[in-house]
């Protein structure tokens, strides 16, 4: 991992980002405090596949889960 200020993160930013491209992560930090991280961006073909219907059986939803939502439950939302 590498740290710089940034005033050279802003000189010398295309290098950075080819840089955390090929897989290096970059701290950027601001009068030596880290405020900011470049870290090379995950492909999407790399990401684990989302399977359809994961919960399926898991939750249910009621059929009136939609349905308005009575006096009281609203006026403790709404401070009242």
């Amino acid at each position: 991992m590498q740290a710089v200020n940034i005033h050279e993160a802003k000189t010398h930013f295309s290098r950075l980002v080819d840089e955390a491209a090929a897989g290096t992560e970059i701290i950027i930090a601001k009068a030596g405090k880290p405020v900011a991280k470049l870290v090379p961006l995950t492909p999407p073909h790399d990401r684990p596949k989302r399977r359809l219907g994961a919960l399926a059986g898991v939750a249910a939803i009621p059929p009136d889960f939609d349905a308005p939502l009575p006096e009281d439950i609203i006026g403790i939302f709404e401070g009242r």
